[in-house]
Order: C-alpha cells, then structure tokens, then sequence
C-alpha cells in the first residue's frame, strides 16, 4: 500500500524501491553512494558534450552554485542520443571542468534506455520501481527531480532549462 503525502499540489509516493540503494560509479572510477544526498533534492540529467544542448552546463552548474545547500545535481554521461558523448569518462570530466567549470558531481558514462540500461534509469523511468510514474528518456539533458526522501518528483525534458521556473520552484 503506497503512503501519499501533500505538498502544494505535488502528490509524492513512497517508492517501490529505495534509490539510495542504487549502485553507481563516480566518473574518476569511485563509488557514487547516493546515501551521501539523503536530506537533499537530486537533479539527475543525462548529459553529452557534443549536443545541442550542451550549453545547459553552464545552468546546471548555477543550479548547483545557487541552490547546493538542499539540492545535488549528478551529471551522467550517455552517448545513445546521436552518439555525442564519444569519449571517455577522463576527457568528458576534462571538458566539463575547462568549459564550464563544472563542479556538481559526473558518474561513469551509462546507457538510460535499451537492453543494457543502468538501474538508475531503471528506477527513475519504472513506476513500478520509483512509485510515481513511468517515463523515457527522449535525449540528451533530460531532467528527472527526486526529493529529499528519494522519492520521483517530476521529469523535464531537454528544452526545459536548469534554470527555469518549473524547477526552482520545487526546490
């Protein structure tokens, strides 16, 4: 039975599965333990460095500047959107730092859809899983909002900017 809880007009559900229970590997080769976040928000979004969208680094990155006492941005690299995410996790690390001086925390490059889809993508795109809703990934730097207690706030996708009302305002 799912627990429902009320904030403004955002219905949470408890999830099926604990996020914080999610294996993933940080882009210099470490753990990620997504434990460390708990009491925090979480803005995951696939991200490329070859994209048209590419630029929203720069409000990701604000995003994180701005709001990083309640809220973690984690970038994950993925090249299955018109492969423009060819490198390796040392060179997209490399790009992200000197062109953007990104800051806010890069996990190993991942697959987000298909047979060999990461178990986060998994959980953040299964209602069954995440207790909220089924989505897909449509491309590179879309957005998906989990609260404080782990549990899928909302999905935005790829034109909806990090900087952009529909995301402040639920932080």
């Amino acid at each position: 039975m799912a627990l429902f809880s009320f904030l403004g007009n955002a219905q949470t559900v408890t999830p099926k599965e604990s996020l914080y229970d999610i294996k993933i590997e940080g882009i210099d080769g470490k753990n990620l333990d997504l434990n460390e976040y708990k009491g925090k928000k979480i803005l995951f979004v696939n991200v490329a460095s070859k994209c048209g969208f590419t630029n929203q680094y720069d409000g990701l990155q604000e995003l994180y500047t701005k709001h990083g006492d309640k809220l973690v941005v984690i970038g994950l690299p993925c090249n299955q959107f018109g492969s423009q995410e060819p490198g390796a996790e040392s060179e997209i690390k490399s790009f992200c730092t000197l062109n953007f001086g990104v800051e806010f925390p890069m996990t190993e490059k991942l697959d987000v859809k298909g047979n060999n889809q990461h178990s986060l993508y998994s959980w953040l795109t299964d209602k069954e899983k995440n207790g909220k809703m089924n989505s897909s990934v449509k491309w590179n730097f879309q957005k998906y909002l989990v609260d404080e207690e782990g549990r899928l706030v909302d999905v935005f996708y790829s034109t909806t900017k990090p900087m952009s009302s529909k995301i402040t305002k639920l932080l």
